[in-house]
């Protein structure tokens, strides 16, 4: 009989409120017992099936599915399949959902969903790369909206008020070169993240975390054909290091910033 492939697993805790951990495994044979957190257990899987146990009512990951298990509800699990499955895990702080929710989310754990699906595997990507804490925020905040959706059905909130994305704006470009989160604007501004990145995405056709960025390579592009080195330049705008600076400039630019200065600018758009 061949060996199982081996198993893995990795883990990290992300500078992005809200979130306590990410897990991402592969497993063949590992087989959770009965267990609590004490996070909200937000659960995609890419290969493969789970078969699991919550709150003594026998459930399963269907394909393409969200899997939500509440804090302090035991359960457990299991590959449903020979092959195993691979899965990528976000345990959130209680908060984000709130604990009234914990019976909903134990009446109906796996969501069809495929924009929440998106939504999620969006965020895993955007935790693995340095320096898009705010991305990372706006997403989890669309997120936790659209589970609340889920669990609480509500009727559609009134259009926002446009003034809001205007003082969100001028506090971002106030704060152009330091760390801003979406916790920090949302209590500044007295509005719910998710609010404000819906409605600063209505008003100006772009999130908050991308019209951020922007702005700064567009400050980026002045420093460099000042003569500053990109270095300096990605330290100065806030940016997480060099080669982040460098990811965004090409993708937006279409070249490095290095290039950029050397060449006078001749590339840029």
């Amino acid at each position: 009989m061949p060996a199982a492939p081996p198993e893995e697993t990795s883990a990290w805790r992300p500078r992005v409120p809200g979130v306590v951990e990410v897990f991402h495994a592969h497993f063949t044979a590992h087989r959770y017992p009965m267990h609590v957190h004490d996070s909200w257990t937000l659960l995609i899987v890419d290969d493969g099936a789970v078969r699991y146990d919550l709150d003594r009512h026998r459930r399963g990951t269907p394909h393409d599915t969200v899997s939500l298990l509440p804090p302090d509800v035991p359960h457990n699990g299991s590959p449903a399949t020979e092959d195993g499955f691979r899965k990528r895990v976000l345990y959130l702080e209680p908060d984000q959902l709130g604990r009234e929710l914990i019976g909903p989310a134990v009446d109906g754990p796996d969501l069809a969903d495929p924009l929440l699906r998106r939504r999620v595997g969006q965020l895993h990507t955007v935790l693995g790369t340095p320096g898009e804490e705010l991305q990372a925020e706006s997403r989890l905040a669309l997120i936790a909206e659209r589970l609340r959706h889920h669990l609480r059905p509500r009727p559609a909130a009134a259009d926002p008020a446009p003034g809001l994305a205007h003082d969100l704006r001028e506090l971002l470009d106030a704060r152009l070169t330091e760390r801003t989160t979406l916790a920090d604007a949302a209590r500044l501004l007295h509005a719910h993240p998710a609010h404000l990145v819906r409605t600063f995405s209505t008003a100006f056709g772009l999130p908050p975390h991308q019209y951020l960025t922007t702005r700064r390579i567009d400050r980026a592009r002045h420093l460099l054909l000042d003569g500053h080195p990109p270095t300096a330049v990605a330290t100065a705008l806030g940016f997480h290091d060099q080669s982040h600076l460098t990811r965004h400039f090409r993708r937006i630019v279409g070249t490095t910033p290095g290039r950029f200065r050397e060449r006078g600018g001749r590339a840029h758009g």
